[in-house]
């Protein structure tokens, strides 16, 4: 499908957001929501600890995070595209190679590649194009885009289905299967910028210009010098790295944490694992709709106290239906919060290097993704209980609720009017 030099039917930056939904639905279900269940199977065949199973998963994050500034640099160079077809193929690959996996080092290479293939494939890629195509609607793209992600997580059940049925090493390789065939497809549809079709973002047509559309006049911004010079970028950058320690950690420990804690079947974790995640496209959806009307901001810090008594709820309870409850609220404020990062990033620095910034935004925010559940897993392996892992990272959010509350206003922009 090429888009539309003018608007006919359905503007095509919509497409687009299909198809990041799709690249991160793959991401999210075949890796992210679903670590936890292939967890429980490897400690109990290899009797790795807790700690040393999420260094893996964590490394894989971290080293996506590091990747940043390249993967910044290949979008402008080669256009998303083709960043999108290689994470694909690099994704199906790693995958394939976890089925083959006998030892640590051998975990630890083969989650690095999936890392990076879903990087390329998934979050920061798909919301840097759609920064692109969308102003005016940006945070309801990113947000509808984002669901992907978080729908996938319905489907963790089927992934500990079969899991038990067909083995830990058969679900990896049919998983990249999947990968494959699904995220090959949707990558055709990525396009870098509406400009070059005679487009502006949210659809509207681009006034004629001499030298037709190519000619059209560049992106406004910042420089990410000017940005990295700036508090609200540290601030930003922190309080999303901080409440990527609650994402990164639920989804690494709420499984183990009802299995051995609370003795909790494992595919009856793995349901409140998919409702946490499932529940989150109703934050998105809302995250979405308020982000384009109100300071993106405040509804984070917001979203960060949500969190921080998430924490609490996993820490005071003791049976399945306050877990559960807990669980889908750390899953309403992570999908009310998590389309906003790099959408309130582009509102207060614009578009002109915004790839770049977000590429080093992407090196410190791995640090959240890394440190949360080596930590969790850490606390638990020494004390044996999982709670003191939960009051470590509410401690965490917290801090990162205040980080939100202190950036000062977007003198780039301002604030959205009620449309």
């Amino acid at each position: 499908m090429s888009p539309p030099t003018r608007p006919q039917g359905i503007f095509f930056g919509w497409w687009i957001v299909a198809a990041g939904a799709v690249t991160q639905a793959l991401g999210g279900v075949l890796l992210f929501h679903s670590f936890g269940a292939y967890f429980v199977y490897l400690q109990g065949e290899f009797g790795w600890s807790r700690a040393l199973l999420s260094g893996a998963i964590s490394a894989a994050r971290v080293e996506s995070g590091f990747v940043g500034p390249l993967q910044g640099w290949l979008i402008n160079r080669l256009g998303p595209r083709a960043v999108v077809y290689a994470g694909i193929g690099l994704f199906a690959a790693g995958l394939f190679f976890v089925s083959r996996i006998d030892s640590v080092v051998g975990l630890y290479a083969a989650l690095l590649v999936v890392g990076v293939g879903s990087a390329f494939s998934g979050f920061f890629t798909v919301n840097i194009v759609l920064a692109n195509w969308f102003d005016r609607y940006r945070a309801r793209a990113m947000a509808f885009g984002a669901m992907g992600f978080s729908l996938a997580g319905l489907l963790v059940p089927l992934v500990a289905l079969s899991l038990a049925n067909f083995g830990w090493r058969s679900t990896a390789v049919i998983s990249a299967a999947l990968v494959l065939a699904l995220g090959l497809p949707v990558a055709h549809l990525f396009r870098h910028a509406p400009e070059p079709y005679g487009l502006a973002p949210d659809g509207a047509v681009l006034p004629a210009r001499s030298g037709g559309p190519e000619a059209a006049a560049p992106p406004t911004g910042l420089s990410a010098r000017e940005a990295l010079r700036t508090s609200a970028f540290w601030l930003l950058v922190s309080g999303h790295t901080l409440a990527l320690f609650a994402v990164s950690s639920m989804s690494v420990h709420l499984i183990p944490y009802l299995v051995d804690q609370h003795h909790i079947e494992i595919g009856v974790a793995a349901t409140v694992a998919a409702a946490m995640t499932g529940v989150s496209w109703l934050g998105q959806l809302l995250g979405g709709h308020l982000g384009d009307r109100l300071e993106k901001r405040r509804i984070a810090a917001v979203c960060m106290a949500g969190h921080t008594a998430a924490m609490g709820i996993m820490i005071v309870s003791a049976s399945l239906i306050p877990l559960a409850l807990g669980a889908c609220l750390h899953g309403v404020s992570w999908g009310m919060r998590g389309p906003l990062m790099m959408a309130v990033r582009a509102e207060y620095f614009g578009r002109r290097a915004f790839a770049t910034i977000e590429g080093f935004a992407a090196v410190i925010t791995a640090m959240g993704l890394f440190l949360g559940p080596v930590v969790m897993g850490f606390i638990a392996d020494v004390t044996g209980d999982y709670r003191a892992g939960f009051a470590f990272i509410a401690c965490m959010t917290l801090a990162g609720m205040f980080c939100f509350a202190f950036v000062p206003k977007s003198e780039l922009q301002a604030v959205p009017e009620p449309i």
